[in-house]
């Protein structure tokens, strides 16, 4: 049985929960956000708490079952205090700034790069160096602080490009050359 599918998810003061057929709604200081629930995957609101219990024991079901408790749980978080995710650009003339819905990047082309913000998520800039994400909904936040890092992944070799905050990156020796 999966040990995170059976620990039940506590609903902070101020959430509020609803369960409708397929459907979990949470309501929270911040927004609210849904998540679909897959057939053989049930939730149920009990003394303050989520319970996610499964139909049966198919591999696929026990996949599903922490999964499903792992997202509600997130619901929760983001609807009360949200989510973020910080890069750095490490770089001669890297920079970054926000223009309206859209972030523009200098970092080494011969062109700016301008990446769309969707709604949901905002993003700041800070010392020209620094992009904070944030947002409520965690897969969005996240996928929006990749595709931005993706864009100038960071190079071992030089340690230039767009990491993530606290990313430790181990320096590669380069070409030993010819003795």
């Amino acid at each position: 049985m999966s040990r995170i599918g059976k620990k039940p998810v506590p609903i902070k003061k101020g959430v509020e929960v609803q369960v409708a057929g397929r459907q979990v709604t949470v309501k929270g200081p911040l927004g609210q956000l849904q998540w679909g629930l897959v057939d053989g995957v049930n939730v149920e609101v009990k003394d303050g708490h989520l319970h996610v219990e499964r139909a049966s024991d198919i591999p696929r079901l026990k996949a599903l079952h922490g999964l499903t408790r792992m997202e509600l749980h997130n619901l929760i978080e983001g609807v009360t205090t949200g989510f973020e995710r910080t890069l750095e650009l490490t770089g001669v003339g890297y920079r970054a700034q926000v223009k309206g819905q859209d972030l523009s990047l200098n970092v080494g082309f011969a062109h700016p790069v301008s990446v769309s913000i969707p709604k949901g998520v905002q993003a700041t800039v800070d010392k020209q160096t620094v992009v904070l994400v944030k947002g409520i909904d965690k897969r969005l936040v996240t996928q929006v602080a990749a595709n931005i890092r993706g864009i100038r992944p960071p190079d071992v070799y030089k340690q230039k490009g767009i990491k993530y905050a606290g990313e430790v990156l181990i320096k590669k020796a380069g070409k030993a050359g010819k003795k």
